[in-house]
């Protein structure tokens, strides 16, 4: 194992993958620190730089999408490796657009533990080249903004089929399923969210080169 020159930073909203992902990477001798959100994870940055971060996707106040950009966009923290682990953005064209942000690796969860740890020793000892520029902020906001959109009509469909199986459901089977379209109605309102926010982003990028 390879001992970093600072800490491994963990992005997780959920709990209890952000610790079993902090005792694991612990238990393999890693110092560790945690943020909940891309915005903590900016703030976790600059109070002590990580040689390596590990984040989610979907998360509240920041998505990994935008952490990865906002990290990428500037000279000091552009050259931080960062790995996407993720459970919903798991298409193809959601995982080449991390890629194309600057992440060096992503990864589907459930997490397969052996190669996350394999992964990691492997980018801490050989290291990775920095991207050569980011993209700017139209175009990372217009690209967010297509894998938003796909996302949300995807979570609506899942919901929509969650209500109709609910309806067909014996009592005993009902709470697992419940708890199913409870989660999936947090994530939609956080894409929603986001896509409102970008939208606006976009249309204050556009209003900006018109002038």
């Amino acid at each position: 194992m390879n001992i970093p020159q600072g800490p491994i930073l963990v992005v997780e909203d959920i709990q209890h993958i952000r610790q079993l992902l902090e005792v694991t990477l612990k238990f393999e001798g890693y110092p560790v620190v945690t943020a909940s959100n891309g915005a903590e994870a900016l703030e976790k940055v600059i109070e002590q730089r990580p040689a390596l971060i590990i984040t989610d996707l979907l998360m509240p106040k920041m998505d990994g999408y935008s952490l990865i950009f906002h990290l990428r966009s500037k000279a000091e923290t552009r050259d931080i490796p960062i790995v996407v682990l993720s459970a919903t953005y798991v298409d193809r064209e959601d995982k080449e657009f991390a890629l194309s942000l600057g992440a060096v690796k992503f990864m589907e969860k459930p997490v397969d533990t052996p190669e996350l740890l394999l992964s990691i020793g492997e980018i801490l000892a050989e290291g990775v080249a920095a991207p050569a520029s980011s993209l700017d902020d139209l175009t990372f906001y217009s690209g967010y903004q297509g894998r938003l959109e796909v996302k949300l009509r995807q979570k609506n469909q899942q919901i929509a089929r969650t209500e109709r199986l609910l309806q067909t459901l014996p009592d005993e089977q009902q709470e697992a399923f419940q708890t199913l379209l409870n989660d999936a109605r947090e994530h939609r309102e956080a894409i929603k969210a986001e896509l409102d926010q970008t939208l606006r982003k976009i249309s204050e990028l556009t209003r900006g080169k018109d002038e």
